[in-house]
Formats: structure tokens, C-alpha cells, sequence
């Protein structure tokens, strides 16, 4: 009778914290059960942002730091006019877009809800142009419009609570070493499901940043060749199921399927052809530090 009690309780308790609210993604249509509000993210990113912005260096090159705030607030400018469009105008009503280039030598760029984006100076050698640029750039992008900081959060908190009651149900019936196995395996497979999860955002956000990038008039043609040096320049390695980013091939064949729809954004809906600009840049040709695959987070 007591394990059903606390069976039924701990049942009642996951029920109550898998609820949140449910929204669409815009531009691939998929559900999301989202525990954090946006007000909520943007705060907690703002106090995360200020405090990274003051122990990191801006980049002191003019010309590149223009760049990057000229092709990432022309793609803003482009996904704001489509979401406005198209219902979907909550979802950067907050926004406050800022972009930012800085003097570290790795290949990466990050986001914040909010719109706050970073790009590494490293990176801009692969890059190369101003349309690679804005197929990071418009990754990035997916992410905070995708609300994918909330979504990660909210899948971990439901997880968190899972495993936690499942724990003192098991403590309560008292299996003793087998509650222990039971136990290491649900971790793990909330782990691998986490994982799982990450790599599900990785790829709709090269999907809805390709899309975006087509709307803003960049050529999607050049997230091809972008990837491929990427790909040429990874170390490899690893099981494709425990990353957190989908496998150089894997997201290379998803580009090319997406790709004659991102072309008929780019020929209908784009502002024009855009302008391929090669990089000026001061970091070396050589990075000292390879990241291997770009790890856009």
C-alpha cells in the first residue's frame, strides 16, 4: 500500500511538472512544452552577457567588427520582418539584437536569448565572406528565436524531477542494489535523451539560420562550402550518438535537402544578391588553437 501511495504521488508530481507552456517553432512547425517565460531567459542571459562582455575583449579590428554587426543586423532586420508576417512577432518582441566580434583565436560563435551574439575572431578565416558569415550568423539567430536556452532548461528540469522521485520511490520499496542499477540507467538514458535533444536544435537551427540567411538575399549555396572547410578542418573522432552536434556528414546532407527551399526564399523573398566581401582580418591563417568542427552553441 505505501509503494502504491508513493508510486501515485510521484506519478502525480512528474504529470504536474511536465506541464508548461506550448508553442510553435516557427518555420519548421514543430510543438515545444517551454517551463521558463521569455521574461525569465532574458533575464538571466542580460546578467550572464554584461558579466562576459566585461572579462572579454573586443576585436580591434574596425572593418571586421562592422562586418559582423552590418550582415547580423540585416539578417535581423529580415527575420523580424518574417515573423512579424507571419504570427509569430512575440517571439523577438524583447529583443534587443547586439553583435559583437572578439579577439579570441577560436573557431566558434555563441548566442544568447535576447539576441545577443558573439562571434570569435577565429572564426572569420573560415568564414571567409560576408554570406559564410551570415549562415553562422543566422544560426545563431534560430537559436533565440527557437527558444532553445528554455527549451534545454525546461528538459532538464522535468528530467532533474524524474529522477529524483523515481529515486525515493525506489529508496521506498527498498530494492536495495537493484534500485541502484535501475537508477544508473535512467540517468544515463536521460543523459543520451538530453543529448538527443541537443542535436535536434543544432539541426533546426542549420535549417531555420539557412532559411533566414535566404531571406536576408545571402546565397544558401555558400553553407556548403562553409561546412565542408569546417568538415576539413575536424579532428573526427568520437560516437555520432553521444555528441551534443550532428556529424560533419550528417549536417552537410541536410544542408544540400534544405537547400532548394532556402534557393526559392532567396529568388522570392530575399532582398537581393549579397554582396561577397572577402575578410580582412588579423588573426592568423593558422589558429594555435583548432576546435575541429564549429560547436555553434
Amino acid at each position: 500500500m505505501k509503494f502504491k501511495q508513493t508510486l501515485l504521488i510521484a506519478l502525480a508530481t512528474i504529470i504536474l511538472t511536465s506541464c508548461g507552456t506550448t508553442s510553435v517553432v516557427p518555420i519548421t512547425g514543430r510543438k515545444q512544452r517551454l517551463s521558463y517565460s521569455d521574461e525569465q531567459m532574458l533575464g538571466l542571459a542580460l546578467n550572464e552577457y554584461k558579466q562576459y562582455t566585461v572579462a572579454s575583449k573586443l576585436s580591434a579590428n574596425a572593418a571586421n567588427t562592422a562586418m559582423v554587426k552590418r550582415v547580423g543586423q540585416r539578417l535581423a532586420n529580415a527575420v523580424n520582418t518574417y515573423l512579424t508576417q507571419n504570427g509569430f512577432a512575440d517571439r523577438v518582441s524583447s529583443f534587443q539584437w547586439e553583435f559583437n566580434l572578439l579577439a579570441e583565436n577560436q573557431q566558434n560563435a555563441f548566442c544568447m536569448p535576447g539576441g545577443k551574439i558573439v562571434v570569435y575572431e577565429g572564426l572569420l578565416p573560415v568564414t571567409q565572406d560576408e554570406s559564410s558569415l551570415a549562415i553562422v550568423l543566422g544560426h545563431e539567430i534560430a537559436h533565440a528565436v527557437a527558444r532553445h536556452s528554455a527549451e534545454q532548461l525546461s528538459k532538464q528540469e522535468r528530467a532533474q524531477t524524474g529522477t529524483q522521485l523515481l529515486g525515493g520511490v525506489l529508496s521506498g520499496v527498498g530494492l536495495g542494489d537493484a534500485g541502484s542499477l535501475i537508477m544508473t540507467g535512467v540517468n544515463l538514458g536521460s543523459q543520451l535523451t538530453q543529448l538527443h535533444g541537443s542535436r535536434s536544435n543544432e539541426s533546426e537551427a542549420d535549417y531555420m539560420g539557412l532559411i533566414f540567411a535566404a531571406m536576408a538575399g545571402y546565397d544558401p549555396n555558400t553553407a556548403l562550402t562553409f561546412w565542408q572547410r569546417m568538415a576539413a578542418q575536424s579532428s573526427g573522432g568520437g560516437a555520432s550518438f553521444l555528441s551534443t552536434h550532428p556529424s560533419d556528414e550528417k549536417r552537410i546532407a541536410d544542408i544540400k535537402k534544405h537547400l532548394p527551399e532556402a534557393l526559392r526564399y532567396y529568388q522570392q523573398g530575399g532582398t537581393g544578391t549579397a554582396t561577397t566581401t572577402t575578410t580582412t582580418t588579423t588573426t592568423p591563417s593558422t589558429p594555435t588553437q583548432t576546435q575541429g568542427t564549429l560547436r555553434i552553441k
